[in-house]
């Protein structure tokens, strides 16, 4: 716990110049910054966002998680055939048009894999360098959720880390802390359907403002007291 704070950020999906707007909010020295996944898919500018996250971390030390549009790109990265139809579904098309321009089109999934593996290697390293979960004090940081079904909630799948819902957003938080985390847009969660922060009487916290669902990206600063701002792009 080196700063006295967190700002935290999610589900940015290629919405690039809402990042830039909304990181004008956080101050390095005293905010730890971590995102919590989901960089890239259905906006246009995943390119921008990676080089801007992988130049964050080298930098400031800003802690990034894998959310499940990471992992679903990684595995189109593994396995190509196989998982492009999936990919493609969830908005990976535009990510890969980001780097690779109308060649996408025109190529083979392992023709598009390969040239961003030669041309992009520092994308394959920012994705394997990704951390699943993050803990400050008594937060708990992850993309999904957990799943508090479990007699230990620590044993999660990297699945439910990364994709769960049911298990955790409708099962009481018993343990000793704060969850903070994206991947389900707030405007679901919310009973009045706004895209600000959802903060649960049980302690879980989400963040994911549906920006490119034309809701909006929300930041968050944390102490160990609470929330002490929030922010909106």
């Amino acid at each position: 716990m080196d700063k006295s704070y967190i700002f935290a950020v999610s589900d940015v999906h290629g919405s690039d110049e809402q990042l830039e707007t909304l990181l004008e909010y956080w101050n390095p020295e005293e905010e730890q910054l971590v995102i919590l996944g989901d960089l890239c898919d259905r906006g246009p500018d995943a390119q921008a966002v990676f080089r801007r996250a992988k130049q964050l971390k080298e930098e400031y030390g800003v802690i990034c998680l894998r959310g499940n549009h990471e992992d679903m790109l990684m595995k189109f990265l593994d396995d190509p055939a196989d998982n492009v139809a999936h990919y493609y579904r969830n908005g990976g098309e535009i990510t890969l048009e980001s780097f690779l321009g109308d060649a996408v089109s025109s190529s083979t999934p392992q023709e598009l894999v390969a040239a961003l593996k030669d041309q992009y290697p520092w994308l394959i390293d920012y994705l394997d360098s990704l951390e699943l979960t993050y803990e400050w004090g008594k937060y708990f940081f992850v993309h999904a959720g957990m799943d508090l079904t479990l007699d230990d909630w620590r044993e999660s799948t990297v699945r439910d880390k990364i994709w769960i819902r049911q298990g955790f957003l409708d099962v009481p938080n018993e343990t000793e802390k704060t969850f903070v985390f994206g991947h389900t847009p707030t405007m679901k969660l919310r009973t009045d359907g706004q895209p600000d922060l959802w903060v649960s009487e049980d302690n879980k916290i989400g963040i994911d403002g549906g920006a490119v669902y034309g809701g909006q990206l929300n930041g968050v600063k944390l102490s160990q007291a609470g929330i002490e701002t929030t922010y909106r792009a």
